[in-house]
């Protein structure tokens, strides 16, 4: 099963994470099969980037967004994507 969740990356206490798409079973910064976007929360303000057009496209597929990606797409909004999630 595909998962739309977050890998963690940057230096200790300046996380930042990457928005992948990857199977469930895998470690969380294994090899991913697409980075999605970005997300930034320690810059002010967070800075978040989602290819939207690309969730929804794995959303289709049957991938599931974790709870802390479907906020985040639940934050910046685009129709059919809130539906499927």
């Amino acid at each position: 099963m595909l998962m739309i969740r977050l890998a963690r990356f940057g230096s200790k206490k300046k996380p930042t994470y990457r928005v992948v798409v990857i199977e469930k079973e895998r470690a969380r910064n294994g090899r991913a099969v697409e980075i999605v976007g970005h997300y930034n929360p320690v810059s002010q303000p967070q800075e978040v980037v989602l290819k939207l057009d690309r969730i929804n496209h794995w959303v289709k597929n049957g991938a599931q967004p974790s709870d802390t990606v479907a906020r985040l797409i639940r934050k910046y909004p685009v129709p059919e994507v809130v539906a499927a999630a």
